[in-house]
């Protein structure tokens, strides 16, 4: 079964994503903030990390440079998943080796969804 990490501080969107990808068939393991995000990430080894720029202790840009340190989980595809749509983020994140970049208010759960089949399946 592949693993998922969902590193997102807003529950309720963490709980209704964990649900559609579960109901998928992945395995969710779950982080509220980036310091839980990377430690499971280095425990767990994911197939996939959906990534939130906005969070407490760590932001996401540190989670991915953190990320690419680490020779065990630098291969781990990113889809960073946040409200924040200005081009220097988007282009950063790219830079920090982030796979996908997709703004909260533009994509529906369902595409979501799809484009982390998308991404994994690659």
């Amino acid at each position: 079964m592949k693993k998922i990490l969902l590193i997102e501080d807003e529950s309720a969107l963490q709980k209704t994503m964990g649900d559609a990808l579960s109901g998928e068939g992945y395995e969710v393991l779950s982080a509220l903030d980036g310091e839980v995000g990377i430690k499971l990430a280095k425990e767990k080894k994911p197939s996939l990390i959906l990534l939130d720029l906005v969070l407490p202790k760590m932001t996401g840009f540190e989670v991915l440079e953190q990320l690419q340190k680490d020779e065990e989980t630098k291969r781990i595809p990113v889809i960073v998943l946040t409200n924040l749509e200005n081009l220097q983020d988007i282009q950063r994140t790219t830079e920090l080796g982030a796979t996908t970049y997709l703004v909260k208010a533009n994509y529906e759960l369902a595409e979501v969804v799809e484009k982390v089949k998308a991404a994994i399946e690659q």
